[in-house]
């Protein structure tokens, strides 16, 4: 018997906010902004080169989907397999992968030898069975996040990740892999904007979350976001993923947050929140406010930093730097395209485009990374495990097998950017304790042992 529910069928989910956030570039030479300090992230590995991965795709609902049609797209993928226990979801996902097997348990996957990777799209809660007895299989996984409904599920599949020597494991925080990020990352981290200040994001649409069938047992399942047995509501479903990058950029975990939430328009059973607001405190007084919501489209979704001497906002695959009046002269600036936001001019922040104006080009307008982050961090994993298991085979064929020896070797292979375990549990942690803070209408503070792997 299976024990896979398929993923919510519903338009409401990651793709949702990770496909539209394809963010514009920012500069990698900002003129009299000094980057020397930060390291820059590995070019991406031609994907067309090396060989492909024998992987599968364990759950099929609308985001594996999209999971599906984006490793279509990557060289390296060659999609074998895909399960799920939902005979139509099987069948629709089968259009999307023609020559792979379909399955309706798990299990068979992990026990055909041949299948390197498995990629794991099932609800939250489900995650953590799965992925243990992939690793213990000697799989490579990606996961989606969160990595769990329960930081103590969330620890247990780290620490798996940690101990499985010669697999390679990805959670599925897609932006830590987008070059695009990257870029952004020097630029905050360089200090262009000045001492970081605040931090403010969201994501609104008007979405129910709720979805029918004739089958109340297929019923509960599809609509698993909507029980906090099972949910770590929208600061998990949703929300990690900006508030991750909030960390990553101010390069701190928060160190506590206060949270309010209500259902305020579908009153139809549910008792996870519709519309909710959560306040992070970060070390140094700095602060993210975030809401999501379910009740209102208005504004869609985007991210805000703010410095002393200018803010960057990031919308849809766009960003744009505001200055204030008595910030320093970068030079470059003065030649960048410029957008009128009611009463505030935004200067266009686009990859080389001091470059091009030194070589007498029009600036570039648009950024020249066009994949979505699912691209790029799916791209991350296959060449990854493309180059960990040649390592692999190379260090055990010259040497041994000693596992300590190899870990020690394996760390010094480069590898693609991507959302390591420990990024994934960190992340899960901050959004299931946000989200009791929400439940509660409480102020939680972050203990620090709820971080740690040991």
């Amino acid at each position: 018997m299976n024990t896979v529910p398929t993923d919510l069928e519903n338009e409401f989910n990651r793709r949702d906010f990770l496909r539209g956030s394809s963010m514009a570039t920012i500069m990698a030479l900002l003129g009299g902004v000094e980057l020397t300090a930060q390291t820059p992230a590995p070019a991406p590995e031609n994907p067309a080169t090396g060989p492909k991965v024998k992987c599968a795709v364990i759950g099929l609902g609308t985001w594996a989907r999209e999971i599906l049609g984006t490793l279509a797209q990557l060289p390296k993928a060659d999609v074998v397999a895909i399960c799920d226990n939902y005979p139509a979801f099987l069948k629709r996902a089968g259009a999307a992968a023609p020559k792979a097997t379909p399955y309706e348990d798990y299990r068979k996957i992990l026990d055909d030898k041949e299948i390197q990777a498995v990629i794991v799209a099932t609800p939250s809660h489900l995650h953590k069975e799965i992925v243990l007895a992939a690793l213990q299989a000697g799989k490579h996984v990606y996961c989606e996040a969160p990595l769990a409904t329960t930081v103590e599920d969330a620890k247990a599949i780290a620490q798996a990740a940690q101990a499985a020597t010669k697999s390679v494991f990805q959670s599925g925080l897609q932006m830590r892999s987008d070059p695009q990020r990257h870029f952004l990352l020097q630029f905050i981290r360089a200090g262009a904007m000045g001492k970081n200040v605040l931090a403010r994001s969201q994501w609104h649409k008007k979405e129910s979350w709720r979805r029918t069938s004739p089958n109340p047992d297929r019923e509960r399942d599809l609509n698993w976001r909507l029980s906090k047995s099972t949910s770590p509501g929208l600061l998990g479903e949703i929300g990690l993923h900006q508030i991750d990058m909030a960390s990553w950029f101010l390069r701190s975990l928060p160190t506590a947050v206060s949270g309010f939430g209500s259902i305020l328009n579908w009153s139809d059973g549910r008792d996870v929140a519709d519309t909710v607001q959560a306040v992070f405190e970060y070390p140094d007084g700095v602060n993210l406010m975030y809401d999501c919501a379910l009740t209102n489209s208005f504004d869609a979704d985007y991210e805000m930093y703010y410095g002393t001497d200018s803010a960057i906002m990031i919308r849809a695959n766009k960003a744009w730097m505001f200055k204030e009046v008595d910030s320093p002269l970068l030079g470059w600036e003065v030649y960048a395209r410029k957008d009128t936001f009611y009463k505030e001019n935004g200067i266009a922040l686009v990859a080389n485009a001091t470059k091009l104006v030194a070589q007498g080009r029009k600036p570039v307008e648009e950024a020249p990374f066009t994949d979505t982050p699912l691209f790029y961090s799916l791209q991350s994993f296959l060449g990854n495990v493309v180059s960990i298991k040649a390592a692999v085979d190379d260090f055990t064929a010259n040497f041994s097998s000693d596992d300590k020896a190899l870990r020690e070797y394996l760390t010094s292979i480069t590898r693609l950017p991507n959302a390591r375990a420990v990024d994934g549990f960190e992340a899960t942690v901050v959004a299931i304790k946000a989200n009791e803070a929400v439940m509660k209408r409480e102020r939680i503070t972050f203990q620090k042992e709820w971080f740690s792997l040991t």
